[in-house]
């Protein structure tokens, strides 16, 4: 599976890329490489302590877009339909709730996109289903990402749903927990935002 890593200039507890996938930093995030060389650099450097190096895409500060957004979008134009977006979290909660946005955009559009946090991952489902590994006891949460997300069913978790419609104002997901190795989880119509404890290296070794 080739990957697209996306790093922002958010909260950052580890950084782990596997080799053959697509790395950009987007606009901070070139703060937080370390030793690991970006294929690409976008943004418009607003956040960044030094000059952005030549080859680097520069966004107009004022602009529709997060840079993390147009990062996505540079990956998916590249051919890729998985995404791990680094230091999206953390910081101004505004970034962080346009991130899990992302999210669901993402699987609107058919792929797969992982926020990465401090021992957490968060990602979204539409239309479809998703199985998710665990450790057993550990917390996962699932939210409706629109108005309503009907079918919903959940199993290998303490609290299961069969058939059920969760609404957007009423988190009743939240704080579930891992009764086996593998949750799953299905909607059959709408848009589901997933958030559970995970150790990083683990789940992208299992990617």
């Amino acid at each position: 599976m080739k990957i697209c890593y996306i790093i922002g200039a958010g909260e950052l507890p580890l950084l782990y890329i596997k080799k053959g996938g697509l790395v950009i930093a987007a606009d901070g995030g070139i703060d937080r490489m370390g030793n690991i060389t970006p294929d690409l650099v976008v943004g418009d450097f607003d956040s960044a302590s030094f000059e952005p190096p030549k080859d680097a895409v520069i966004l107009p500060v004022e602009k529709d877009v997060t840079d993390m957004k147009y990062a996505v979008d540079l990956g998916v134009e590249k051919g890729f339909d998985t995404f791990l977006l680094y230091g999206g979290t953390g910081g101004r909660p505004d970034h962080t709730f346009a991130n899990y946005a992302l999210l669901c955009e993402l699987a609107e559009r058919g792929k797969a996109g992982y926020l990465i946090g401090d021992g957490f991952i968060a990602t979204a489902i539409k239309d479809g289903e998703t199985e998710i590994m665990g450790k057993i006891g550990n917390t996962l949460s699932v939210f409706s990402a629109g108005d309503r997300a009907e079918g919903v069913t959940l199993s290998g978790l303490k609290y299961l749903l069969s058939n059920h419609t969760l609404t957007f104002n009423t988190p009743l997901g939240v704080s579930n927990s891992f009764t086996e190795n593998t949750a799953k989880i299905s909607v059959k119509k709408g848009t589901l935002l997933i958030i559970w404890e995970e150790n990083v290296k683990d789940f992208i070794d299992n990617l």
